[in-house]
């Protein structure tokens, strides 16, 4: 068991407890932006989804019910732009986070093989590596990284922490020199429907894959968009082949989504309009808390897309989360997400109209 434990760092949010505490003191409460962990109900129609299929007493099945994975197609096509999807080319997954965290594992990577990611990245990308006894590589511009031993290239757009969005011009660039080299592309993109000040493309469009998804996987969420993080509901998209391998593995390790979490997953990617609301509801969030940082000194990078803002007041990222506690107000250091974080803080846009209305108040 230690073996395997040691090979990890240390759980980065642990470190932040303390912080937690002081910000719980203020009197009026803390103002959680920190995890990023949707706080708003979960839509009606897709919580009567999930009701009416509670009477599920079999084993669901790991590539979903026939409805899930029409679903999965019918979403790619229409809001990827994905062409001539068949079942075969979606496989949904418990989490997104599952997914990363064993996916070198599961491709069967190991010692000499060589997984990349952004270098400020969500940290389970470095975790999977670990886990695989692989070598981890971070990079700026992944198609100056030696190709030698390279099996596995994550891409992450929109991004998280940064909110970064890769251009259509950049995702055809780095699709065409991975594939040129023989490399497995996965490309993160659980928040492609929160762009803001940019309209977020997928690696599986057309014009950025040239209507083939060999070699390219996308990987997607229900969490944030339809507030399911506590279902359990993502899913892949992309080439048939590895995810027919996938399948296969994930059937012999058991990891299935639960039935009427499928049954909510396909309610949740029929309907367009709770995304929209829940885009609403962000958007304000978003303007809120913008304003409030940039009056109370921050700078903002990036933060053209997703559920966050990459802030800094070009300090140490522990001096600023120090003093946004003390004003009851907790966020993510920046160098949860690599050390070219260590100036920044991630401010996440999850918390109710009031806690975000009382942050700006301190802010202010």
């Amino acid at each position: 068991m230690s073996a395997v434990s040691d090979r990890l760092p240390t759980f980065p949010w642990d470190k932040l407890e303390p912080f937690k505490a002081t910000a719980a003191a203020h009197p009026g409460g803390i103002v959680d932006l920190s995890v990023g962990t949707p706080v708003d109900p979960v839509p009606e129609l897709i919580q009567k989804a999930l009701v009416a299929a509670a009477d599920s007493p079999g084993y669901p099945t790991v590539w979903g019910t026939p409805e899930l994975r029409d679903a999965l197609v019918g979403w790619c096509e229409r809001r990827l732009g994905a062409r001539d999807f068949t079942h075969r080319n979606v496989l949904p997954v418990v989490g997104s986070k599952e997914l990363v965290a064993w996916l070198p594992t599961q491709l069967g990577l190991g010692p000499g093989d060589k997984v990349a990611y952004p270098r400020l990245a969500y940290p389970t990308y470095e975790v999977g590596a670990r886990l695989a006894r692989a070598e981890s590589v971070a990079y700026e511009d992944p198609t100056e990284l030696d190709p030698e031993g390279l099996r596995l290239l994550w891409l992450n757009s929109p991004s998280n922490p940064t909110g970064r969005v890769l251009s259509q011009q950049e995702l055809t660039r780095i699709v065409a020199w991975a594939r040129e080299h023989g490399i497995l592309v996965f490309s993160d993109e659980c928040y492609i429907e929160l762009g803001w000040e940019a309209d977020p493309v997928s690696v599986l469009h057309p014009e950025v894959c040239g209507g083939s998804s060999e070699g390219i996987v996308s990987v997607h969420s229900l969490s944030k968009r339809s507030n399911l993080a506590g279902y359990r509901a993502a899913f892949l998209a992309g080439d048939s082949v590895v995810l027919g391998d996938l399948l296969q593995i994930r059937k012999h390790g058991g990891m299935m989504t639960s039935a009427p979490t499928q049954a909510a997953a396909a309610a949740a990617l029929g309907d367009d309009t709770h995304v929209h609301e829940q885009r609403e509801r962000y958007a304000a969030r978003r303007t809120a808390l913008r304003a409030a940082l940039l009056k109370h000194g921050f700078r903002i990078e990036h933060s053209e897309a997703s559920l966050y803002l990459w802030a800094t007041r070009d300090e140490s990222c522990w001096d600023t989360v120090a003093h946004l506690a003390a004003l009851g107000i907790l966020v993510a250091p920046g160098d949860f997400y690599g050390p070219a974080g260590d100036r920044f803080v991630r401010v996440a846009l999850t918390a109710t109209d009031e806690r975000v209305a009382e942050a700006v108040k301190r802010l202010s």
